[in-house]
């Protein structure tokens, strides 16, 4: 991998973590055009601490005030919110990672995130009035939580589908997007965890040069700050609808190249 592609895959991973889109689905499917074939946990792990890095810059108000005080409704939410995705995470790890591998199901993932995109923004407009952040209950954060789960799957958009458990659950729009993004800090840091056990296990050996892996790790961190800015303003005024309509012509672009073309599949 040179500098170019990995800036390029930074960026696509700095801005694909926090729009509705799956930044799983969007690296493999580069991975594929690019005809990158060498191991890529450890550049994965690290345009991930990038994303995580993004994260803490915009959201740092309000994780500043969950740290003031831990004991509060939102910090349970936010655990029990992650619980579902630990629990698939640790028994689905080696068939999640074989199916990021094969990509067999990528045109399917697409398809399914934009479906429930549209299904939310149904939901959110004709099933009673709107929720503000200190009428959240128990049932809003399991059911984003289970949505969380789900998106493990590549192709699925994490971001994407907690927002649409939020918004399926009529929660206000802001808080519906703070809370998705708040929710990806333990997501990304579970993750990291994973792939860190993983590499120690394989010697962190570099497969990659260091040049890349740094200029991939900030091309994530910038392009991640500028993309949980525009979500942050996007949610509250427009709809998903824009979101499902790419994921889908890319779904159905992958599933023609993967069973008629195959240019890259």
């Amino acid at each position: 991998m040179n500098i170019l592609e990995a800036i390029v895959l930074g960026a696509i991973q700095g801005l694909t973590e926090f729009l509705p889109v799956s930044s799983s689905g969007h690296l493999v499917l580069l991975q594929k055009i690019f005809g990158i074939a060498e191991p890529m946990l450890l550049f994965d792990t690290m345009v991930h601490v990038g994303t995580l890095i993004a994260v803490f810059i915009v959201l740092w108000n309000d994780i500043l005030a969950i740290l003031r005080r831990i004991v509060q409704p939102l910090t349970g939410y936010l655990i029990l919110a992650t619980i579902p995705t630990v629990i698939v995470a640790l028994l689905f790890k080696d068939l999640i990672e074989e199916t990021f591998q094969s990509a067999a199901f990528l045109g399917f993932s697409f398809l399914f995130t934009a479906l429930i995109l549209l299904i939310s923004e149904q939901m959110s407009r004709f099933s009673g009035r709107i929720k503000p952040q200190a009428a959240m209950d128990w049932f809003d954060a399991l059911v984003i939580g289970i949505c969380q789960a789900v998106a493990i799957i590549p192709g699925v958009s994490r971001s994407g589908l907690t927002l649409s458990g939020a918004l399926s659950r009529r929660l206000n729009r802001d808080f519906a997007a703070r809370f998705a993004f708040l929710l990806s800090i333990p997501a990304i840091l579970g993750a990291l965890v994973l792939q860190l056990k993983d590499l120690a296990e394989s010697g962190f050996t570099l497969t990659i040069a260091p040049a890349p892996l740094i200029a991939g790790t900030a091309a994530a961190a910038i392009i991640g700050f500028f993309s949980i800015k525009f979500m942050l303003k996007i949610v509250k005024t427009r709809s998903l609808r824009g979101f499902a309509l790419y994921v889908a012509i890319l779904g159905l672009l992958v599933l023609a190249d993967q069973h008629f073309s195959h240019f890259f599949f």
